[in-house]
């Protein structure tokens, strides 16, 4: 019944066949190719026009049997490229303020947004054992030019990500049928530093219960104890990350932003009540589903707030997201770095830019005062280096931009709560608990269903330990989410 021409859905790229449309009424057309005008960007059919088209027949030919335009493309988008990404339910519909993680979204008019996942190329593929000699309860697979040694009970699927400290590929696990992410840290006693962040890592990870942080599910127990090089982490499996959907087309709504924010700030008070400094928030370390939930990652940076010394003057927070504090090497910060972090990442959010993309950290400055406006002296009194404050002293007047003309499109309590975030002095920034209780999140927040920890974490770590030690510390880590082989060290 349907003979004829291909049409397809989609971007030229992302075409798919949904249907063989034959024109009856058009006999010239029936058996040659022909192509609809660029009306709909989301609408391509297969080879190249034709001239004297009767465009009534086909219009009105494709409209009595297929769906309009925005429903299809919206349908095909989230079977064929993603999951979609549907609006947050409206907080009036909710019987509390909190939003649950199992939530269903409201009905909507409009056809919901949707997230456009990438796709890797090559999926993972099984291999023989390096040099023919595989070790007991473990296959291999490559992916990326990288070879997996992973557990038997862990089928890998295709890379997802690669990042500085290795790839990341997603999996199932036969014994619970359950998709996780597995990420590879080659090499991890190549550079001690690296090894201490990994270290560290798994131990705050190892503590860490909270439905708006990442959880480790499983490290891989490696076949010799002194001599392993790689660390297998196995975490949950999410789709994306903050900065994907920020650097994309996807339309954000301001119950997104609302949504984003609210986890966000949701996952910080945690992390704030058991005394942790995340120290590197920031998009990419924000990893989203498709249903908006939000989970923080990446806790090779975090220290513990109380921690005193060592860690003051590492390197700390990537540059678009540095607090003034650490900018000007101050000797003493806390959790107001966070907040300055987080209200970097809101306004990213509300206008699909960073709001402070500093080529260094002078420049960094620069924009800060540039958007802030020039400091009084009351602003610049917790700068406990001279030469700091004398720079910041030195820099042209300006009267800064108001936030509300750089995102005019943005939310009035959403811009009063940036406001609160983006303050130069940290003791005149807003907390993670005045910023949960501020009127833009009202409809959300719940005291009672967002408890702090029960116990500070203890992530003290001497930093000057060897690589031995460094070893056998992980050995250890492992061993927490290994009872029986802890049985078999301790016979």
């Amino acid at each position: 019944m349907w003979a004829g021409r291909r049409v397809y859905i989609g971007r030229p790229h992302e075409a798919f066949l949904i249907i063989f449309l034959s024109l009856p009424r058009v006999p010239s057309l029936a058996a040659r190719p022909f192509a609809v005008p660029e009306r709909h960007p989301s609408i391509a059919i297969s080879s190249s026009p034709l001239p004297q088209v009767q465009w009534s027949y086909v219009r009105a030919y494709v409209r009595s049997f297929l769906p309009s335009f925005p429903e299809i493309k919206n349908r095909q988008r989230a079977l064929l490229l993603g999951r979609p990404l549907p609006l947050p339910p409206s907080p009036r519909a909710l019987p509390t303020p909190f939003l649950p993680r199992s939530r269903t979204c409201s009905a909507s008019p409009d056809p919901p947004p949707t997230l456009l996942l990438p796709r890797p190329e090559k999926m993972a593929m099984m291999v023989d054992p390096p040099n023919g000699m595989g070790n007991h309860g473990k296959h291999y697979y490559t992916m990326w030019q990288t070879m997996f040694e992973i557990d038997t009970k862990y089928v890998p699927i295709k890379p997802i990500g690669r990042g500085a400290y290795g790839i990341v590929c997603s999996s199932i696990n036969q014994e619970t049928n359950e998709k996780v992410a597995i990420k590879k840290i080659n090499n991890v006693f190549d550079n001690r530093v690296d090894a201490l962040r990994t270290l560290r890592e798994l131990k705050l990870l190892r503590h860490l219960r909270h439905e708006n942080v990442i959880a480790l599910k499983d490290i891989m127990m490696p076949i010799h104890r002194r001599s392993f090089k790689d660390v297998y982490l196995v975490s949950e499996l999410m789709d994306t990350d903050l900065h994907q959907i920020v650097k994309s087309s996807q339309p954000l709504s301001n119950d997104h932003c609302q949504y984003f924010l609210f986890q966000l700030l949701r996952g910080l008070k945690y992390l704030h009540s058991a005394g942790i400094l995340h120290r590197d928030l920031k998009p990419g370390n924000l990893l989203v589903n498709a249903n908006c939930d939000l989970k923080i990652c990446d806790f090779g940076l975090a220290r513990t707030n109380n921690t005193k010394g060592q860690f003051m003057t590492e390197y700390v927070v990537t540059r678009w997201y540095r607090a003034p504090e650490l900018l000007l090497c101050c000797d003493n910060y806390g959790t107001s770095i966070d907040v300055w972090s987080v209200g970097c990442i809101f306004a990213e959010l509300l206008g699909r830019k960073p709001i402070f993309p500093g080529t260094e950290c002078l420049n960094q400055l620069k924009l800060i005062v540039n958007v802030l406006g020039t400091m009084s002296e009351t602003d610049l009194a917790f700068i406990d280096n001279p030469k700091a404050r004398n720079y910041i002293k030195s820099l042209p007047y300006t009267p800064g931009m108001p936030l509300s003309i750089m995102y005019p499109h943005a939310h009035p309590l959403a811009i009063d709560l940036l406001q609160k975030m983006l303050v130069f002095d940290p003791s005149k920034r807003i907390s993670v608990t005045q910023a949960l209780e501020h009127p833009y999140m009202s409809p959300l927040y719940d005291p009672s269903a967002n408890p702090p920890a029960q116990v500070p974490i203890d992530l003290d770590i001497d930093e000057n330990i060897g690589t031995d030690m460094i070893r056998e510390m992980l050995w250890q880590e492992m061993l927490q989410y290994h009872p029986e082989a802890a049985r078999m060290v301790n016979m």
